[in-house]
C-alpha cells in the first residue's frame, strides 16, 4: 500500500492537522484519528486513492486546505471522495448537516461509504474508551452522540448495509451492537446521577 502517493498524504495530514487535538478529555494529536482510520480503510481496500482520501477526510471540514489545493496535489478523484465527506459547515442546524452528509456520502459511492464507516468505528470505540478513562468529561462532551448521535449512526447503518458491498460492514456492525449496549450503560450512569 505504501506509494509516493501516500506518502505525500501523511505528510499533509500531519502538517494540516498539527496542533489539533481529538475532541473530548485529554490531549491526543487530531492525526491518531486520521492514521487509525487509514489503518482500518486498508484493512478493506488496496485503492490508493481511497487509502490517500482516509488520510485525507478531515482536511477540507476542519483545516484551511481547499479543495482546488487538493485537487493540484492529489487530483480530481481523491479530493471528490474527500468533498463527499465532508460536512458542509454553513449548515448550522445539527440534524439537516448530518442529512446533507449521508447524502453525500451516498453519492460518493463505495470509497467514500467505505471511509465513513472506518471513521464512524473509529469514534465509537475512541468515545468508549474515553468513557471509561474520564466519564465527567465523557459526559460533557458527548452528550449529543448518546442522544441524537444514535439516530444519525442508524441511518448510517441503514446505509451501509443497504449499499456497500465491503467487508467492513461487518465491523461496523460489529463495533454499533456495542456501542447501542454502552449507551444503555450511560442512560443507567445518568439515572443514578441525576
Amino acid at each position: 500500500m505504501y506509494s509516493a502517493e501516500i506518502e505525500k498524504a501523511i505528510q499533509a495530514a500531519c502538517v494540516l492537522h498539527d496542533g489539533q487535538t481529538r475532541k473530548g478529555p485529554g490531549c491526543i494529536p487530531y492525526v491518531s484519528h486520521v492514521f487509525s482510520v487509514f489503518a482500518l480503510v486498508t484493512d478493506y481496500t488496496n485503492n490508493h486513492d481511497t487509502a490517500a482520501a482516509a488520510l485525507l477526510h478531515d482536511t477540507l471540514e476542519d483545516t484551511s486546505y481547499t479543495s482546488e489545493a487538493m485537487e493540484e496535489d492529489f487530483g480530481k478523484t481523491v479530493t471528490a471522495i474527500v468533498l463527499s465527506l465532508s460536512e458542509e459547515k454553513s449548515i448550522e442546524d445539527w440534524d439537516k448537516r448530518k442529512k446533507d452528509y449521508l447524502s453525500k456520502v451516498k453519492k460518493g459511492g463505495e470509497a467514500a461509504m467505505l471511509i465513513s464507516a472506518a471513521d464512524k468505528i473509529h469514534n465509537m470505540r475512541s468515545m468508549i474508551e474515553q468513557y471509561h478513562n474520564d466519564i465527567p468529561g465523557f459526559m460533557a462532551t458527548f452528550a449529543r452522540y448518546h442522544t441524537k448521535g444514535l439516530v444519525f449512526l442508524q441511518k448510517l447503518s441503514n446505509l451501509l448495509n443497504a449499499s456497500l458491498k465491503n467487508d467492513i460492514v461487518h465491523e461496523f456492525n460489529h463495533v454499533f451492537a456495542e456501542f447501542k449496549k454502552f449507551n444503555e450503560h450511560v442512560d443507567q450512569y445518568q439515572k443514578e446521577n441525576s
